[in-house]
């Protein structure tokens, strides 16, 4: 389980777009998201720079918690 510090995540659309992006690159990952903590915890067969840069090309600042 990787758990990433994400800003600029503020209401259900953020976190749907953010579990969209985690699963287009492993349909079976698992995610996790707390907005009140800023926390997105993943389990996925991708890498931790995958999922950032995933998360990054969505408009959100992530780095690994």
């Amino acid at each position: 389980m990787q758990i990433l510090k994400v800003s600029g995540m503020s209401c259900g659309h953020c976190v749907r777009a953010i579990t969209r992006v985690v699963q287009a690159g492993d349909p079976a990952a698992e995610v996790q998201i707390d907005l009140g903590a800023g926390e997105v915890r993943v389990a996925s067969r991708q890498s931790l720079e995958q999922l950032l840069q995933a998360i990054r090309d969505k408009g959100y600042e992530a780095e690994a918690a």
